[in-house]
């Protein structure tokens, strides 16, 4: 179980990002979210019989209640785009998560859209898996064309010209 469950993180930047992609994946998280709940109440009680005041406990348990908020925020955003609610894409910042979460929400798996674009499964996995890190214009709007779904971009400001 902690095998499948290790394959979603990963660290950028020294940030931990917890990736789920499927339902496989959001099964195992929810079953993590439930485990690690357990293990910080047992870690407490263990704390406390030791004879650790409440401030060293908290020092103690605070990175893995801090792991534990990030993976029920992961579980969330899950659900949301499961519903189709999105996030606002800022500048094409996050547009891989947007058509990872695109695919999710309408249904369809990697092997499906792998189908739709001539390439294989393993192929939409590592893209994922990368958030589509340095796709093309051209590779994002073929996953677009291929989930059969529209992206609509506006300018929302432009800098003031400058005196020539």
């Amino acid at each position: 179980m902690a095998f499948i469950f290790w394959k979603f993180i990963f660290v950028y930047k020294e940030r931990v990002f917890i990736v789920i992609r499927t339902d496989k994946e959001y099964s195992a998280m929810k079953e993590r979210l439930l485990q690690d709940e357990k293990l910080i109440q047992a870690q407490e009680e263990e704390l406390k019989k030791l004879g650790l005041t409440e401030d060293q406990i908290k020092r103690v348990v605070e990175p893995t209640i801090s792991f534990h908020q990030q993976l029920k925020e992961e579980v969330a955003y899950y659900e949301r785009i499961k519903k189709g609610e999105f996030d606002a894409l800022e500048n094409l910042s996050g547009l891989g998560r947007i058509l990872i979460g695109a695919r999710i929400a309408i249904g369809i798996s990697q092997s499906d859209l792998a189908n739709r674009l001539g390439v294989s499964e393993a192929q939409v996995s590592k893209d994922e898996r990368n958030e589509y890190h340095g796709m093309t214009i051209e590779k994002a709007q073929r996953i677009l064309d291929a989930l059969d779904i529209k992206l609509i971009s506006k300018v929302e400001s432009l800098p003031k010209k400058l005196a020539s």
